[in-house]
């Protein structure tokens, strides 16, 4: 009779998983987990880089959680946060980033120096010319199939940055190159947030509300921090995202009235009293959003501050879909889809369809959506569109006994297995 793995059953309850719901982070049957702990099967090799990052361990501590009782070597399972990245760029990619905040954080936090500059040098460029780039930035970004792609120029230009606040400076000075790290640090935090890398996202959007705190960038400010409570509002976190979104509206009432900042801290409010439950408190968030059309002229910059209200259909959809309630979701979603979106959008539109579909146990429906929504997810890499169609694949499980809602569920799972 083969060992039993007892510390692959003891990992899994110390994070709180049950057997099902541990199958269904990783796309499988409850008794495949059954099978995999008492020691009668074991789990394929394409199976073991997500269960490594649900269960929080290196892969050699996975080896050694799947190892045999009486077999596993004297040493000490390690455990981290998750697996390291596939890949030396990724990992270096990281690595950049979070030393550049580092950097930057502690340049931000010390007073700027009493002396003005015996001559010009980076910061007086960047403050005259920055502007112009990180829009441009903005634009790529918007406009790339591929976010990633954008990555090593913004790199670039906070190493140009944090240079700049290296230097004495007059306080004028040091106020506009806060406020570009804040804008910049907001886009480097949506490349990161795209790639489905929250955490670090989150401390790009952290320092991002610092810099625009001490350049009295107030709607800069609120968006910031909206962005880091969609980080907690995608990883289902809403009571965490709740205090993060009062105090971005508070911080947006200081800023200018005739921006669109404060309404976009609206409409994400209504996603977190969405997935609170609450309806009322939902449509009344989305009709202050709606507030947006009464604003004319220029109302946001078409870079760290987007919002003008276009795309309220789709989330009165989302806000719908997760209250349960698909008439209202089906008809709002209908009509984003008519609407000119980009790529991504569009994905993220057709995988909200696919989980309607799903949840009414409609697999024409979540068939024909899925499979579009995966098309889009593969041509463009986003994985914004990835995360919605890993809703989507929790809600065919309970339809798995049907061969069509477990072919949707292995192609899922192999867009997570490419990504």
């Amino acid at each position: 009779m083969a060992p039993r793995r007892k510390r692959l059953a003891q990992r899994r309850k110390t994070l709180g998983y049950s057997q099902e719901a541990f199958a269904n982070e990783l796309g499988v049957a409850v008794s495949t987990v059954t099978r995999w702990e008492a020691g009668a099967n074991d789990p394929q090799g394409h199976v073991h880089p997500k269960m490594a990052k649900v269960l929080k361990v290196t892969p050699e501590g996975l080896a050694d959680l799947l190892a045999a009782e009486e077999t596993v070597p004297a040493r000490s399972v390690v455990y981290t946060a998750a697996p390291p990245p596939s890949g030396d760029t990724d990992d270096m990619k990281r690595r950049d980033v979070l030393s550049l905040l580092a950097v930057t954080g502690a340049l931000i936090a010390l007073p700027g120096s009493d002396n003005s500059p015996t001559r010009p040098g980076a910061a007086a460029s960047l403050a005259e010319t920055g502007p112009e780039l990180n829009a441009h930035l903005w634009k790529v970004f918007g406009l790339s199939d591929s976010k990633q792609a954008v990555y090593p120029m913004v790199r670039h230009q906070l190493a140009l940055l944090a240079k700049g606040l290296g230097e004495s400076q007059e306080e004028s000075s040091r106020q506009q190159l806060c406020a570009l790290v804040g804008d910049l640090y907001q886009l480097a935090g949506e490349i990161f947030f795209d790639a489905n890398r929250y955490t670090d996202a989150a401390h790009c959007y952290t320092l991002a509300a610092s810099a625009s705190r001490e350049a009295r960038a107030f709607d800069l400010w609120a968006c910031a921090l909206t962005r880091h409570a969609f980080v907690e509002l995608y990883e289902r976190r809403f009571a965490v995202a709740a205090p993060i979104l009062s105090a971005a509206s508070q911080v947006a009432e200081r800023g200018d009235s005739q921006l669109s900042t404060r309404y976009w801290v609206a409409a994400v409010q209504a996603e977190v009293h969405a997935g609170l439950g609450d309806l009322d408190a939902t449509k009344r968030a989305l009709d202050d959003a709606e507030k947006v059309h009464t604003l004319s002229g220029q109302l946001n910059n078409g870079g760290w501050l987007r919002f003008d209200g276009s795309r309220l259909a789709e989330e009165r959809g989302t806000c719908y879909l997760a209250l349960g309630r698909p008439d209202l979701a089906e008809e709002a979603l209908i009509a984003a889809l008519s609407q000119q979106l980009s790529l991504r959008r569009r994905g993220a539109v057709l995988a909200e369809l696919a989980a309607l579909g799903a949840d009414r146990h409609d697999l024409d429906q979540a068939s024909h959506y899925t499979r579009a929504a995966l098309e889009l997810a593969s041509q463009t890499g986003s994985g914004y569109i990835g995360r919605k169609l890993e809703g989507v694949k929790h809600r065919l499980v309970p339809l798995m006994a049907d061969g069509r809602a477990s072919a949707l569920h292995q192609q899922i799972s192999a867009l997570d297995s490419a990504a």
